[in-house]
């Protein structure tokens, strides 16, 4: 079985840094699911299977976590002792806020328009913008090891992610109905 103690990184052998190869994050992932499966265990003890039942879970938990940018940038910094989910927190730059709710309204227009068009180069911005974010926390984090001042750079990309999701949720309706 796996040890719980070790971090998300060290669970899959890959480095302790933002930017890391996802090949190598998916191979070790498959590897481990294959030798935690709880299939494995269908005949072992009751204690064994609830064991191979945790690590899988524990094995998928760490994978969702490193996949997604955002987390993955979360969980690091939690591990320098730096909250990113503060709520009592939650100042963004006034520009960037502005330029995100310009963004919204654009969206929000564009999808009643029925503007699919309009919709692509509105997430593409959002995707672009959200692709620097990163670029510049990989920046802090991995080469500058700014934990602090990283920290309201993944709380921009956690707000670009969402803005995201969003366009590409009213793009999905607008192609679906």
């Amino acid at each position: 079985m796996i040890d719980f103690s070790r971090t998300h990184f060290e669970l899959f052998g890959l480095p302790q840094r933002f930017r890391f190869d996802a090949a190598s994050l998916d191979s070790a992932y498959h590897r481990l699911q294959v030798e935690v499966h709880p299939d494995r265990f269908a005949t072992a003890g009751d204690a064994q299977q609830r064991l191979a039942l945790q690590s899988s879970a524990r094995v998928n938990e760490a994978y969702r976590a490193l996949k997604d940018p955002v987390e993955r940038a979360q969980y690091l910094l939690s591990l320098h002792g730096v909250d990113t989910l503060d709520e009592t927190d939650t100042a963004l730059d006034y520009d960037f806020l502005d330029r995100q709710l310009e963004r919204r309204e654009a969206a929000a227009a564009a999808a009643e328009a029925g503007d699919g068009a309009a919709l692509e180069v509105l997430l593409g911005e959002a995707r672009a913008e959200a692709r620097e974010a990163e670029r510049q926390i990989a920046s802090l984090l991995d080469v500058e090891s700014a934990w602090d001042a990283a920290r309201g750079r993944v709380r921009e990309l956690r707000f670009l992610s969402k803005v995201a999701a969003d366009i590409d949720a009213m793009l999905a309706t607008l192609e679906n109905g």
